[in-house]
C-alpha cells in the first residue's frame, strides 16, 4: 500500500481529522484568492491586494466551522451561510469566503434527501446572491456577484449527485445481501427437504424389509426342528430380503456421496412396475395379498412412481406388523382423470397397534407417507374401516408441480 492510500484510509477512518484537513485547504484557498485581483485595463492581469482584517476574521471563522460540517451539517451551513452574508455586505475589495458556505451546501446536499437540498440551496443561492447584488459595494451586474450564484448552485448540484451515487450503489449492496441470504435460505430448505425425503427412503426402506426379515426368521425357528426344508425356504426369504435392503440403502446412501467419492449405484428407483414382486415378498412372509390395476398402462413421472410404490410398500409393512396374523390386503391402483389412486385395505382386527400407530407411539410411517403425497400436491386419506381393518387411500397428479416448483 502507498503512502497515499495510507494516509486515504486514515482520514476515512477518522472523519473529524478529514474535516480539519479540508477546512484548512479551504483557508488556504480563500486567503490566497483574497489576496489576487484580475484587473482588465490592459488584458487580463493580476495584481496584489491587501484585504480587510474583518475579512480575515470571517474567512478564518468560516474555515473553523468546517471542521464540524458532518455532525450538524444545517448549522455549520447557516453559520457560513451567515459569514458569507456579511463579507457580501461589507467586503470591500471582495473576499470569497462564500467558498466555506459552497462546501456547507455541498455537505447538506450529500447528507440529506433532494428535497431538502432544493429548499436550501435556492435559499442560500438567493440571500447570498441578492445580498451582493442589492447592498454590496460593487455594481449588481459584477462578475464577483454572478460567481457567488454560480458557485453556490454548483456545490447543491455536486452534493446531490454524490447523494443519489452513494444511494445506487447502498441499494446495489442490499440487492446483493439480499440476494446472498435468499440463496442461503434456498440452499437450507433444499437440505432440509433432501435430509427429509432421505429419512423417508431409509424407513421405507428398513421397516419393509426387516419386518420380512423378522417374520421369516420367526418361522425359520419355529419349524426348524419339525419341517426343516419349511425353515430353508424361510432362510432363504431372509436372505433376499436383506440382498434387497442392502441394494435400496446402497442407492439412498449414494445420494449422499460427494464428487469426488466412488460412483452410486445406477439402479433405478422401484415404481409401480415392480408392484407384482413386492406383493410376492409379503405373500411370502404369509400375508395374503390381492393386487388389482386400473390404471390403463399409465406412464407415471418418476416422482408420482416412487411415491406410489413405497406407499404401497409401507401401508403393507404396516399391515404385516399390527393386523393380526389372519389379516388379508388388497391393493388397488386406478386411473381417475387427471389423477391415479393408491388404496391398500386390509381387514385386520384394528387393535391398537393399527397401521401408522403402533404400540410404542414411535412409528413415522403415516408422516412419512403424508410427506411424500403433499409434495406432489396430492392428498392422504388413511383410517380404520367400519367392521375392522385399515384404509389408505392416496390420491396423485400425473402431472404434478413439486415442492421446489419443478414440473414432474
Amino acid at each position: 500500500m502507498s503512502t497515499l492510500e495510507r494516509a486515504r484510509c486514515s482520514l476515512t477512518a477518522h472523519p473529524l481529522a478529514a474535516d480539519a484537513v479540508l477546512a484548512t485547504g479551504v483557508l488556504v484557498c480563500m486567503v490566497a484568492g483574497s489576496f489576487a485581483v484580475p484587473r482588465r485595463d490592459h488584458g487580463v492581469t493580476w495584481d496584489l491586494r491587501a484585504p480587510a482584517v474583518l475579512s480575515l476574521v470571517l474567512m478564518l471563522a468560516g474555515a473553523a466551522a468546517l471542521v464540524l460540517r458532518r455532525r450538524t451539517p444545517r448549522t455549520v451551513l447557516a453559520v457560513t451561510g451567515t459569514f458569507s452574508l456579511v463579507e457580501c455586505v461589507t467586503g470591500d475589495p471582495r473576499a470569497p469566503v462564500a467558498m466555506s458556505a459552497v462546501v456547507a451546501l455541498y455537505t447538506v446536499a450529500a447528507t440529506t434527501d433532494r428535497a431538502t437540498t432544493w429548499r436550501l440551496g435556492l435559499l442560500t443561492m438567493t440571500v447570498l446572491t441578492a445580498a451582493a447584488m442589492l447592498a454590496g459595494p460593487l455594481p449588481w451586474y459584477a462578475q464577483e456577484n454572478l460567481g457567488v450564484l454560480a458557485w453556490t448552485g454548483i456545490g447543491a448540484t455536486a452534493g446531490d449527485a454524490v447523494r443519489s451515487r452513494r444511494a445506487v450503489v447502498q441499494a446495489i449492496r442490499d440487492r446483493a445481501e439480499r440476494a446472498e441470504r435468499t440463496r442461503e435460505e434456498e440452499a437450507r430448505r433444499r437440505v432440509a427437504e433432501e435430509r427429509l425425503r432421505i429419512a423417508r427412503d431409509l424407513h421405507d426402506v428398513v421397516a419393509h424389509h426387516i419386518a420380512l426379515v423378522n417374520v421369516q426368521a420367526g418361522v425359520a425357528a419355529h419349524v426348524m426342528d419339525k419341517r426343516p426344508d419349511q425353515a430353508k425356504e424361510a432362510l432363504a426369504h431372509v436372505r433376499e430380503a436383506s440382498r434387497s435392503a442392502l441394494n435400496e440403502l446402497r442407492a439412498t446412501v449414494g445420494l449422499l456421496r460427494q464428487s469426488g467419492d466412488p460412483e452410486a449405484p445406477t439402479e433405478p428407483a422401484p415404481g409401480l412396475s415392480r408392484l407384482e414382486e413386492l406383493a410376492d415378498t409379503f405373500r411370502s412372509a404369509g400375508l395374503p395379498v390381492a393386487v388389482a390395476r386400473a390404471d390403463q398402462g399409465t406412464e407415471l413421472p418418476a416422482a408420482v412412481d416412487l411415491a406410489a410404490y413405497r406407499i404401497v410398500q409401507e401401508a403393507l409393512t404396516n399391515v404385516q406388523k399390527h393386523a393380526g396374523p389372519d389379516a388379508e390386503a388388497e391393493v388397488s391402483v386406478v386411473r381417475v382423470g387427471p389423477n391415479v389412486e393408491v388404496t391398500v385395505l386390509d381387514d385386520g382386527s384394528g387393535a391398537p397397534g393399527a397401521p401408522g400407530a403402533p404400540a410404542d407411539g414411535g412409528g413415522h410411517g403415516l408422516l412419512g407417507m403424508r410427506e411424500r403425497v403433499t409434495a406432489l400436491g396430492g392428498t392422504l386419506t388413511t383410517g380404520p374401516r367400519y367392521g375392522g381393518g385399515f384404509r389408505v387411500h392416496a390420491i396423485l397428479p400425473v402431472n404434478t408441480t413439486t415442492a421446489q416448483g419443478e414440473t414432474v
